[in-house]
C-alpha cells in the first residue's frame, strides 16, 4: 500500500505541521488545540499549540513569526535616520521610546550619546515616560477586558487620548511619530506644551486611583490573577525576562537604574517589585510604574533647561553639521551648509566602523539594538533585542498545569506586542 506524501509549498506550513506532530499524543488520550493566530486574547498574530489532558494543559508551544517583516535586514539598506520610522512599528504603543532607544544606539557608535544637549535629554525622557504610561494604560485596559472588566478599558483610553494629543502637538503625528533624530530631536516643544503636561500629571493619577478601585479588590479579577502564572525569581532570570515581567518576580532590575542613560541618573524614582511573581503581581507592578513615570515627568518639568518656553534658546541638537541637518535658512545662503544637507540626506551620517549594543528600559522590557558598522551611512548588520519575543519564550515552562481559561490571564499579564516580537 502506497504511503501518501505531503508536499509543502512553503517552510511556514512545514514548521506548523511539524509542531503539531510534536504535540500529538500517539495514544489518543489528549487533545491538541490551536489558540490563535486570530484569537482576541493573543493581542495580535500569536499562535499557541496547546496539548490538554481534560481541562489541564500538559504542553504548550508558541508559534511566532506571522508578522515578520524583516526590519533588521531592511535597516542594512537604510541610512541611519531613514530607519527611525521603522522603529515606530516595533512596540507601536510606545513609538517615541523605540525612536529614542535606536537613536541612542547610533549615538553611542558615534561617541556622542553622553554629549547630547541637556534640554534634548529632558525632552526625550518626558516623551519616553509618556510612552510608558500610554503603553501600560492600554495593556491594563486590554487585560481587564480579557478577564471580563470592560469599564476599565474606557477609563484608560480617556487618558491615552490626551497623550496622543500631546504627541500630535509635539511631532505632528499621533501614532507613528518618528520624532527623534540622530544627535537630537526634530523640533523643540511648542508653546504651552509643558504646561499641559503638568496639568495632565495631576489628572492621570486620579485615573490610576479609579482604575485600581475597579480592579485591585475586585473578586473576579483577583481570583483570575492571584496565584496564576507564577514565575519564580530564578526562572525569570534564566529565561532572560526584563521589564515588569521580571520585576513582578521580585528582581529589582531596571536599565534606567542599572545603566543610566540620558538624564535618568539625576532623577529620583523607585523600582516597584512583586513578591509572588503571579499575574496579580505583574498588574500591581505596572500600576506603580505609571505613578513613578508621573514622578519622573514632574521632575523633568521642574529642571528642564530653558524652562517651558526655552527663553534662553537652549539647543536640542548636537552642534555638529555632519550629524544634524542644518537650518533651512543657512542651507539657502551657505554653500557649505548646502553640501552638508545633500550628504546627510543622500548618504547618511558617516558613522565609524565598530560594534555597539545599547539597551533602553521600554514599557515591555529592555529594547536593545546591536549594531555592526563597517563605516559609512548604513549599518552592516543590525539586531534588535525585542523584549516581547524574549518574554514569550517562557510560555512552555509556565503554561503546563494551568487550565485553558488561565491562558488568557497569563497572556494579558505579559503585555506583549507582536509587531515587536516578530519584527
Amino acid at each position: 500500500m502506497a504511503v501518501q506524501e505531503i508536499t509543502f509549498k512553503d517552510t511556514a506550513a512545514r514548521s506548523a505541521v511539524g509542531a503539531a506532530d510534536e504535540l500529538r499524543d500517539l495514544e489518543g488520550d489528549k487533545m491538541v488545540l490551536n489558540m490563535g493566530p486570530s484569537h482576541p486574547s493573543t493581542h495580535g498574530v500569536l499562535r499557541i499549540l496547546i496539548e490538554m489532558d481534560g481541562e489541564t494543559i500538559t504542553k504548550a508551544m508558541p508559534d511566532v513569526g506571522y508578522l515578520h517583516r524583516g526590519d533588521e535586514k531592511i535597516a542594512e539598506n537604510m541610512t541611519w535616520n531613514q530607519f527611525i520610522p521603522y522603529t515606530d512599528r516595533l512596540d507601536y504603543l510606545a513609538t517615541i521610546a523605540n525612536n529614542v532607544a535606536y537613536s541612542l544606539a547610533v549615538e553611542k557608535l558615534l561617541g556622542i550619546h553622553d554629549k547630547l544637549p541637556p534640554r534634548c535629554q529632558y525632552i526625550r525622557v518626558i516623551c519616553c515616560e509618556l510612552a510608558r504610561i500610554s503603553a501600560h494604560l492600554l495593556g491594563l485596559g486590554a487585560y481587564a477586558m480579557d478577564v471580563g472588566a470592560l469599564t476599565v478599558f474606557m477609563h484608560t483610553f480617556t487618558e491615552r487620548e490626551k497623550i496622543y494629543n500631546f504627541y500630535e502637538a509635539l511631532t505632528g503625528a499621533r501614532f507613528t511619530t518618528s520624532y527623534t533624530r540622530i544627535g537630537g530631536v526634530s523640533r523643540d516643544t511648542p508653546a504651552g506644551w509643558c504646561d499641559q503636561i503638568r496639568k495632565f500629571c495631576d489628572e492621570v493619577v486620579v485615573n490610576f486611583d479609579e482604575s485600581e478601585k475597579l480592579l485591585t479588590r475586585n473578586r473576579i479579577f483577583v481570583d483570575r490573577t492571584r496565584d496564576v502564572g507564577i514565575i519564580s525569581r530564578e526562572l525569570a532570570v534564566d529565561y532572560g525576562l526584563t521589564g515588569p515581567n521580571l520585576r513582578g518576580s521580585g528582581v529589582a532590575y531596571d536599565v534606567r537604574k542599572a545603566h543610566p542613560y540620558l538624564c535618568y541618573a539625576d532623577l529620583d524614582f523607585d523600582i516597584p517589585v512583586g513578591s509572588v511573581g503571579d499575574c496579580y503581581d505583574r498588574y500591581l507592578v505596572r500600576m506603580e510604574e505609571m505613578r513613578q513615570s508621573v514622578r519622573i515627568i514632574r521632575q523633568c518639568l521642574d529642571r528642564i533647561p530653558g524652562g517651558f518656553d526655552n527663553a534662553s534658546k537652549e539647543p536640542v541638537n548636537v552642534a555638529d553639521g555632519k550629524i544634524v541637518l542644518p537650518k533651512k535658512d543657512r542651507v539657502l545662503s551657505s554653500m557649505e551648509e548646502l553640501i552638508h544637507q545633500f550628504m546627510l540626506v543622500t548618504q547618511g551620517v558617516n558613522c565609524p566602523p565598530g560594534e555597539v549594543y545599547f539597551g533602553a528600559e521600554n514599557p515591555k522590557g529592555e529594547l536593545g539594538f546591536y549594531i555592526n558598522s563597517r563605516g559609512g551611512g548604513t549599518p552592516y548588520r543590525l539586531k534588535i533585542r525585542a523584549p516581547s519575543f524574549v518574554n514569550l519564550s517562557i510560555l512552555p515552562a509556565i503554561l503546563p498545569g494551568h487550565l485553558m481559561s488561565d491562558v488568557v490571564s497569563i497572556l494579558g499579564s505579559f503585555d506583549f506586542v507582536m509587531g515587536e516580537c516578530d519584527r
